[in-house]
């Protein structure tokens, strides 16, 4: 073999390296918009005098609060898709069950996040 073609050694071909930066960055990113849209919820609530379900309606019935809500939601869906995903990743060996679980998982948090929207957007 030509020493030239030989990936050994320094000069070796890495492969894979700094993807998990995106899948951090993102997590962060997402961690962010929950922590704002929780300081949001916790001004009204403090903030506010009617605890009744007409009190909260009227919260939820503002456009900007449905789509800082939709967001939020979008935002947490994709944090728990990065954690869960990286978890079937590291402690599940078998290819076809891991594909399995992490398939379970996108269903089940697009089914979540679907029924919230659809459960938003009602009030």
């Amino acid at each position: 073999m030509a020493a030239s073609t030989e990936r050994i050694g320094p000069k070796r071909l890495v492969v894979g390296a700094h993807y998990g930066m995106g899948d951090w960055l993102a997590q962060r990113f997402t961690a962010i918009v929950m922590v704002v849209y929780t300081i949001i919820l916790m001004v009204a609530f403090f903030g506010g005098r009617d605890f009744s379900y007409g009190g909260w309606a009227g919260l939820f019935a503002h456009a900007w609060m449905k789509v800082a809500t939709v967001v939020t939601l979008g935002a947490l869906a994709y944090h728990v898709w990065v954690g869960m995903r990286d978890i079937w990743m590291d402690y599940v060996k078998p290819t076809g069950i891991r594909m399995l679980l992490q398939f379970g998982t996108i269903v089940w948090l697009f089914a979540c996040v679907a029924y919230a929207v659809i459960v938003l957007w009602r009030v």
